[in-house]
């Protein structure tokens, strides 16, 4: 295939604080809300993870052998700020980190919230509390203040949809349609006020949201199963992106909330900042597609990436054309194609894509992993993602999860999507070491050619 990608394409990887950063309480860290959550019986939590606090310089070493021109991170708010009050300590690790990525060539790309809400936030009530949007701000400019110069790209919240949809799965929010949505409304007057300052501050990069965009299928060529696609897109996507872009709510979400008693109220202003804060670029991770029927009664098991259903709107139902992932996730590259045309030619601003992988369990043996699933995704995957810019798709980079072995959001370590191996297990910690997988090789292969063998 022809080579397509410019010269300046961010080949990267990415990772999130507490999923990969261990050091919970160290050098004046405060708890996060995934410190303190309930974790499944035989699930490691987030104390250790892969120890990348302690362990960043031989990580960044292995991203620069990896040949990484990005390295997407997020920052822990309850390190830097763990009770409202400056760290210097949490301040000082992530200038480490930074500086040691731009001595090395690697683009930091940095996140500043990935579900990890300090306790003492979620302790005055979390995003429903409207103070949180100041609490946010202020977090924010101090980053921009420290960091501000060095970083390039900034995503403001890491799939806030996720959060607002299942939220009791991944461990930030428990509560009813109506309260969840009132937070959300929150977190997207805090995002738009980000935004806006971080414009003001004139720091020469770009701010832009990090949604899981998933594009929906209608079961059939049923009219009642192409509508209910369409609201099934405009609540789980274009709601957080419209915002995002056109600083206002998409009209079907909208009117689905309203339906369903939960449309969240306005403060007098909030429109307004919604309107001066939108954003430079996309970023969104792409796991899977999705696929709708009209509602019908049928109990389901909600995760991230599965869905659900609302009456009289919408019910997700298994695509049988698609393979699964070990850890039950559907398999689909063409609809990575379809999902990067449907945001550009809605939206015609870049895209960046920050996370996109699959999660196996894996083994160590004889210092070596064969991970040739992951090599096969990821390639089909890229595969797509070149049709789609030869579709027309402005692309700015391509970030796939994770750049070594981290702790799944709820699965732990035994789901694993690295290019680096982590010797460790959800009962044990062994020595941490870090192994390339055959992946690893073929990824470097990939950067170093800029795009696919032909």
């Amino acid at each position: 295939m022809k080579k397509i990608f410019p010269n300046d394409f961010l080949w990267g990887a990415s990772t999130s604080a507490y999923q990969v950063e261990g050091a919970w309480n160290e050098d004046g860290k405060g708890p996060s809300v995934q410190d303190v959550k309930d974790i499944p019986e035989g699930t490691t939590d987030f104390k250790v993870a892969a120890d990348h606090y302690h362990r960043y310089e031989e990580d960044v070493r292995l991203f620069k052998e990896l040949g990484l021109k990005a390295y997407r991170f997020s920052i822990s708010w309850s390190r830097v700020m763990p009770d409202g009050v400056i760290n210097q300590e949490g301040i000082n690790f992530y200038k480490r980190l930074i500086g040691l990525l731009i001595e090395n060539d690697i683009q930091p790309i940095a996140t500043v919230f990935h579900f990890d809400l300090p306790v003492y936030i979620a302790e005055k009530g979390g995003w429903e509390n409207r103070e949180t949007i100041k609490a946010f701000a202020d977090y924010c400019q101090v980053l921009f203040d420290n960091f501000g110069q060095d970083v390039p790209l900034w995503q403001t919240i890491n799939e806030q949809n996720v959060m607002a949809l299942a939220g009791s799965i991944i461990g930030t929010s428990n509560k009813s349609m109506k309260e969840k949505f009132q937070e959300n409304h929150h977190m997207l007057v805090a995002q738009a006020l980000v935004t806006k300052n971080y414009h003001n501050g004139n720091y020469g990069g770009k701010i832009g949201p990090a949604p899981n965009i998933a594009s929906v299928y209608p079961a059939s060529d049923k009219p009642e199963d192409q509508m209910a696609a369409l609201y099934m897109s405009a609540l789980r996507n274009w709601l957080f992106l419209d915002v995002a872009v056109f600083g206002k709510y998409n009209h079907n979400a909208w009117h689905l909330l309203e339906k369903i008693g939960a449309a969240p109220t306005f403060n007098e202003g909030d429109q307004q900042i919604l309107a001066e804060g939108t954003c430079d670029y996309i970023a969104f991770n792409y796991y899977n597609t999705m696929t709708v029927s009209s509602y019908f009664d049928k109990e389901q098991k909600i995760d991230q990436q599965s869905g659900f259903g609302i009456p009289g709107f919408f019910q997700t139902v298994e695509n049988t054309n698609l393979p699964m992932t070990e850890f039950g996730w559907p398999i689909d590259p063409e609809g990575f194609r379809f999902t990067l045309n449907e945001i550009y030619s809605r939206y015609r601003l870049p895209l960046l894509v920050t996370e996109n992988g699959i999660g196996a369990s894996e083994q160590l043996e004889d210092g070596k992993v064969h991970d040739d699933y992951r090599i096969d995704y990821l390639q089909k995957h890229i595969q797509q993602m070149e049709l789609a810019i030869e579709d027309g798709v402005e692309m700015l980079g391509y970030c796939p999860w994770s750049a070594i072995d981290l702790i799944s959001t709820h699965e732990g370590i035994k789901k694993r999507y690295g290019f680096i191996y982590v010797n460790r297990t959800d009962e044990e910690l062994f020595d941490l070491a870090r192994y390339k997988k055959d992946s690893f090789y073929w990824y470097q292969k990939v950067i170093a050619k800029n795009g696919l063998e032909d």
